[in-house]
């Protein structure tokens, strides 16, 4: 994995630990930091005033994936253990990390209500491993949602609902964490795009875990996810790129979905298939104008996705403006727009 070359601390107070509307009243009431990546010029302001960055003719692509209650707790010999859920493999298996005591494979670890399921091995990469459990399919989901919660990472401090895990327009169960960059959206504001001649379309891209504790994360090039594009997206995409107008992607996972799905430099409808693409500074995009998404660790991967877009540098410089702007990160912190031609 790429690592930023300048690391970047983030202050405690700065780690969001609670939803926006709990903290200011609105979802849509964060910060916004506009960062044009040929100037490096920065505008900071609010979530709302997004409505007048957007342009008639722009497209913008939500993710629709809605997140699952990927948090389980469970025992066995070896003692208390959280499962987390990190990629469905089938209808039976998933990734999983577990976290409080190591279990070996062929060893049974036992849910609420009977429920069962046997380590099967390691999984793709350390620290994950493969949970065989003996129910499947829509009884297992039932369990999942009856007594799973929200990954709660180390800067939340309550136990949050999984509803303030979701954006207003999530709609298909499948992601292990929010798709967060979407969050601050309401359908007010999304209606006064649609007002403005901005046109909205969606993808799915399901999202596996994307921390493993203890500074670990995961390989970018060994991490699959699941996605699938419509085709009323696909011909608004084409369209507006062949005629020149922006294409903007909220968050990484949209970016991931859109240029996964290139073929001779235009978008194709895709059905529930994985991509391993690796998003970097040296990857050429081919769809994708323009990113809305949140502030990202320094060892994340998704920091190194958005060096296709703008220059290490710039990003860094702005980066530490926002630190002293005392910007929020995380899933309920504030937002970045990275576009050419605002100001």
């Amino acid at each position: 994995m790429n690592k930023t070359k300048v690391p970047f601390q983030i202050p405690a107070h700065l780690h969001a630990a609670s939803p926006a509307e709990l903290r200011q009243g609105e979802r849509d009431n964060v910060k916004l930091m506009v960062l044009d990546p040929l100037t490096g010029q920065r505008r900071h302001t609010n979530f709302r005033d997004i409505i007048n960055t957007f342009q008639a003719g722009d497209v913008l692509v939500l993710n629709q994936s809605r997140t699952i209650p990927s948090s389980l707790h469970a025992t066995g010999a070896r003692g208390d253990v959280e499962v987390r859920l990190a990629r469905k493999i089938d209808k039976h298996r998933f990734e999983v990390l577990l976290v409080g005591n190591s279990y070996e494979e062929e060893e049974n670890i036992y849910f609420q209500n009977g429920i069962l399921a046997t380590v099967e091995g390691k999984g793709s990469e350390h620290p994950l491993q493969v949970l065989n459990f003996k129910h499947g399919g829509i009884s297992l989901m039932e369990f999942i949602y009856e007594h799973g919660s929200p990954i709660y990472y180390e800067y939340i401090n309550d136990p949050w609902p999984l509803s303030k895990y979701q954006t207003v327009f999530s709609s298909i169960p499948g992601s292990i964490e929010m798709t967060s960059a979407g969050r601050a959206f309401t359908w007010r504001i999304l209606s006064s795009l649609i007002s403005k001649g901005v046109h909205i379309c969606y993808v799915t891209l399901h999202t596996s875990l994307s921390y493993y504790g203890n500074n670990k994360w995961p390989t970018p090039s060994n991490h699959p996810e699941l996605y699938s594009i419509p085709r009323e997206t696909v011909t608004t995409v084409n369209v507006a790129k062949a005629e020149g107008r922006k294409v903007i992607a909220v968050g990484t996972t949209v970016v991931r979905a859109l240029e996964s799905a290139v073929s001779e430099g235009r978008l194709t409808p895709q059905k529930s298939v994985p991509t391993h693409l690796y998003i970097n500074g040296n990857y050429s995009l081919e769809i994708t104008d323009a990113l809305l998404t949140g502030f990202h660790e320094p060892e994340a991967s998704h920091l190194d996705l958005l060096k296709a877009f703008i220059n290490e540098d710039i990003l860094l410089k702005a980066y530490n403006e926002a630190l002293k702007q005392e910007y929020l990160w995380h899933e309920f912190g504030d937002m970045n727009l990275i576009m050419t031609g605002v100001s």
